[in-house]
């Protein structure tokens, strides 16, 4: 990260519980670096053990990762950094509208049978990410199944997931594959116009 993107980071990250008096181990390494192994993982679509040399050694950047994923920090951070570049676009952090849709991926020969599946739609083996953005398409959530899941099944609890978590989202933009009960049950339930 450059200086001024590390500023903006800096800014909206989420305090750990340690460094407000809750307890806990104190982070022993600099919150910039570890951020920029994670990124570098994830655009380069490395192994953990290949991080080079230049990052904190590869074990303490995944134990970083995986800390702050199942405490929900990460998220975090990434709703504040979502809501800053919508107030900077002149809208309100939280969505009030939504684009939901899937694509179906192949996947590789070691990907294990159990999470592949079959889309005979697309005739494509494998994957099926279905995925939630905002109208500026900034990601709202995310979920991957097997490739033979219909997108109105994987559809309700990534819904459901979404209103928990923007209570503001009212509207739902969908294609023909999210027609059927999904409509009624997402006006019924979550109180969603999809």
């Amino acid at each position: 990260m450059s200086d001024a993107e590390w500023g903006v980071v800096r800014d909206a990250m989420p305090i750990p519980a340690w460094m407000n008096g809750k307890g806990g181990q104190p982070e022993s390494y600099c919150h910039r670096q570890m951020l920029d192994a994670v990124r570098y993982l994830v655009a380069g679509g490395i192994t953990w053990r290949a991080m080079p040399g230049d990052f904190p050694a590869w074990d303490r950047v995944y134990a970083f990762a995986r800390r702050w994923g199942a405490q929900g920090l990460l998220a975090e951070l990434h709703d504040r950094l979502r809501g800053l570049v919508r107030e900077e676009a002149g809208r309100d952090p939280e969505p009030t509208a939504a684009v939901i849709d899937s694509q179906s991926v192949r996947a590789a020969a070691t990907v294990p049978a159990s999470s592949r599946g079959y889309d005979a739609g697309k005739k494509v083996p494998g994957r099926k990410r279905h995925i939630v953005v905002d109208c500026r398409g900034l990601l709202l959530a995310v979920m991957v199944t097997t490739a033979s899941v219909q997108d109105r099944h994987a559809a309700a609890p990534l819904l459901k997931c979404v209103r928990d978590r923007h209570r503001k989202l009212m509207l739902v933009w969908a294609d023909g594959g999210y027609a059927g009960r999904l409509v009624v049950w997402a006006k019924e339930k979550l109180q969603l116009t999809v």
